[in-house]
């Protein structure tokens, strides 16, 4: 077995475990809304210096500029989609004059699954943009993929305390299992797509591989702004989640220089 093959399958297990032991530790623990912030926060930071510092630079370097733009907004438009169809086509924050015309309407016309299941699924969908994007970046640089994968594991232990908070709050007597059931499915949804990026994807031309790579990065930038930091913010304490996405963007720009 090859020492890529060895990184690859290391990379995508961790990042695929650390969504259940998100969950169990919610179970475990009942983390406070400060701890919450702190370790949102941090993942979005860690997630959005990826993107700045390992994979858009990558993109550019293997695809050339205009591919790389293409694919980081193909991929954004793809995860920006999906958000629509799963909420009915409308969404509106809390503030906008729109929230309660979108409320009348998903008062009609329930979103397609409980909060939960809504969240769950979306991050379901969400790995098999992240687990691609790992086995994308160690088909051509193992040290890639292994940023990238430290920032989708820390992702992905924060996005399952979250899950894990909602289905407590939501579904008390059956939490064990649902929180369980749907993290274990986040997880095999990241290892099943990034062994399906080493395999088949390897070998590919590389402008083909940084078109691919940036639409990772376009999918991973709406869902880490439209749902990490959000989340994060809500439940900040002194600003405790800007502080802690600084930390995870800044640590990220440190292990770039350092690879």
């Amino acid at each position: 077995m090859s020492n890529d093959l060895l990184i690859i399958l290391g990379v995508a297990s961790a990042a695929a475990v650390a969504s259940p032991l998100g969950g169990m530790a919610a179970m475990a623990l009942r983390p406070s809304s400060l701890v919450l912030s702190v370790a949102v926060g941090f993942a979005a930071g860690v997630l959005m210096g990826t993107f700045a510092f390992e994979m858009m630079p990558t993109s550019v370097k293997l695809a050339g500029l205009a591919l790389a733009v293409a694919g980081f907004l193909l991929g954004l438009a793809l995860v920006y989609i999906l958000d629509l169809y799963v909420n009915r086509w409308k969404m509106a924050g809390p503030e906008a004059d729109q929230k309660e015309a979108v409320n009348r309407l998903h008062r009609r016309r329930r979103p397609r699954g409980s909060n939960v299941a809504v969240l769950a699924g979306a991050t379901s969908a969400e790995e098999l943009i992240e687990g691609m994007t790992i086995g994308v970046g160690a088909t051509f640089k193992p040290n890639v993929a292994l940023i990238v994968g430290l920032a989708i594991c820390i992702d992905n232990l924060s996005e399952g305390m979250s899950i894990g908070e909602l289905t407590l709050d939501e579904e008390p007597k059956s939490a064990k299992r649902r929180i369980l059931g749907w993290t274990s499915l986040i997880g095999l949804s990241l290892f099943l797509s990034a062994m399906a990026g080493w395999f088949l994807l390897k070998g590919l031309a590389q402008p083909v591989t940084g078109f691919l790579f940036a639409m990772g990065a376009g999918g991973m930038f709406y869902l880490t702004i439209t749902d990490l930091v959000p989340e994060a913010e809500s439940h900040q304490f002194q600003q405790s989640s800007a502080i802690a996405n600084a930390a995870g963007f800044l640590l990220v720009m440190v292990l770039a220089e350092m690879s």
